[in-house]
């Protein structure tokens, strides 16, 4: 087996001296997972990741969600404290080589951003909560490079709040699914006073084969040649196996998960689950773990499994990699959403090019970055694709499209941002969207919307080339847009001077100036 630490397949070391060579880039990547956090430190040099720090802890933050979906402050200040010792690996991390992840927990929890808020501050950096297929993609790219062979592979990944399958070859998924069931979530559900028995156990493995049915029949059309999997349950379960002579070492065989399925049964609580191979602080989400991996093994008829020590923070540090380039998953997601929904590309490109052009003129007094910049671009080549639904609201309807599709590469809070842009770029400045977004998004976020509004304005009548921007100044929050002479009676004219109105209904000055 492959080490994630070997160079990616088809990319050669390069053929140069140590003295030649370019200095590593030092990445980081923190997984919130909903069992477990975890810290990956590693420098990136000619294609391959070597690691110079790991940490994981069991925070359980699923198990931390009363009955409301709401996080405990208790669980919220013993996932602080994870952090705050994770803390000191990052000093020496450079602005954009970090990246914080969420998962399940945290997609769940009412509360979730009143823990974000605190660890934001405490970490220096943003928290992005990914959705589920998010989540998977990110799993197999990690997995992917931990196997770096060809062949079709399933990969399963059992999380403490939900489990994620993907299907693919190479670096390329071809199906990717999270479902809502996990070692933690399935603990609390199935086995809430600690005690195991079959009718409990059995009972757990049928709610996991219920979930599995939604994806059973197209994932065994696929097939695969080599079942893999990642992660804590599915390590664990290997090495129990394998220290009780079941399977090679690194191997689940189906053989191996029945005996140990018997085995947790004759333990019958949880606090009595004590098996050679597995660490203590993870015995007692264990056999809810093992109900969900004998279900997969029942759901596609497995023989075997073998276990891939690369994972969701792995690919966590590739996907960082590739970002802000051609290979960036982003950007193909944009592109795809243009061919999808039948943009008009040329259109869309105008706005781009002016919006970007106002941009930069503002970009020192609003203190604006080429991460903004790259976003306000994306918005402005998506900012029609509601047209493909209906004419009328259109931006209403290319806003919920961004928020609620899976997108590659994109966060929940990239994808807020994308679908706040689209929203906001015409008609009335909404302000109950804005007021509802975080309080640290409020202000950047209405900055680039002011900006695109202003881009689709200047581009209204859909020229052949998109038109010279006036010059545009920022003093604080206040805009100030310079016409050339003999504008003042032009039908643009006409249209700033409603968009002026439509910011000052939203207390955001926007005057219009004459040489």
């Amino acid at each position: 087996m492959t080490s994630p630490l070997d160079p990616a397949p088809g990319h050669a070391a390069a053929d140069t001296s140590p003295a030649d060579a370019p200095a590593p880039r030092r990445l980081a990547a923190i997984d919130l997972g909903s069992n477990s956090f975890h810290l990956l430190v590693a420098n990136y040099q000619e294609n391959r990741l070597q690691v110079v720090a790991r940490q994981g802890e069991k925070v359980q933050l699923a198990a931390g969600l009363d009955e409301d979906g709401v996080l405990e402050e208790a669980t919220m200040a013993r996932a602080l404290a994870c952090l705050e010792r994770f803390a000191p690996y990052l000093s020496d991390i450079a602005p954009g080589h970090l990246r914080v992840v969420g998962t399940n927990a945290l997609r769940d929890a009412a509360n979730s951003q009143a823990l974000i808020d605190r660890a934001e501050a405490l970490l220096g950096c943003r928290i992005e909560i990914i959705a589920g297929r998010e989540e998977a993609r990110l799993i197999y790219l990690g997995a992917a490079h931990a196997l770096a062979e060809d062949g079709r592979r399933l990969i399963v990944d059992i999380g403490g709040g939900s489990t994620e399958f993907i299907i693919g070859e190479r670096f390329e998924p071809l199906a990717l699914e999270s479902l809502r069931m996990g070692c933690v979530t399935f603990t609390g559900r199935f086995f809430p006073e600690g005690e195991i028995s079959e009718k409990r156990f059995r009972r757990a493995e049928l709610a996991a084969l219920s979930e599995l049915a939604n994806i059973r029949r197209q994932y065994r059309e696929l097939g695969w040649e080599d079942p893999v999997g990642s992660s804590g349950t599915i390590k664990a379960a290997a090495a129990v196996i394998h220290a009780a002579g079941g399977a090679p070492e690194g191997v689940i065989t189906r053989e191996g998960l029945a005996a140990l399925r018997e085995r947790l049964i004759k333990c019958k609580r949880l606090d009595r689950v004590a098996l050679e191979g597995l660490k203590p602080d993870r015995a007692r989400v264990f056999p809810a773990g093992i109900a969900v991996l004998c279900a997969v093994f029942e759901a596609f008829e497995l023989e075997r499994m073998r276990y891939a020590d690369g994972a969701l923070r792995e690919g966590v540090l590739y996907d960082m990699v590739g970002r802000n380039s051609p290979e960036d998953s982003r950007l193909k997601s944009v592109e795809s959403l243009e061919r999808c929904y039948g943009v008009d590309g040329r259109q869309a490109a105008n706005v781009a090019e002016t919006a970007i052009a106002l941009f930069e003129q503002v970009r020192e007094a609003w203190r604006l970055d080429d991460d903004q910049a790259r976003f306000l671009a994306w918005g402005a080549r998506l900012h029609e694709i509601g047209l493909a639904i209906s004419h009328s609201q259109f931006h209403r309807h290319g806003a919920y499209l961004l928020e609620h599709s899976d997108l590659a590469g994109f966060s929940r809070p990239e994808q807020r941002l994308l679908a706040f842009l689209v929203r906001a770029h015409r008609r009335k400045f909404p302000l109950k969207e804005w007021q509802a977004l975080p309080d640290s998004e409020q202000d950047s976020h209405a900055r680039l919307a002011r900006l695109l509004r202003l881009a689709v304005l200047l581009n209204h009548t859909r020229p052949e080339q998109p038109l010279a921007p006036p010059r545009l100044e920022a003093r604080g929050e206040t805009l100030r847009l310079r016409l050339e002479p003999g504008d003042e009676a032009t039908l643009l004219v006409t249209d700033l001077e409603q968009e002026v109105a439509y910011q000052k209904a939203a207390g955001l000055p926007l005057e219009l100036v004459s040489d």
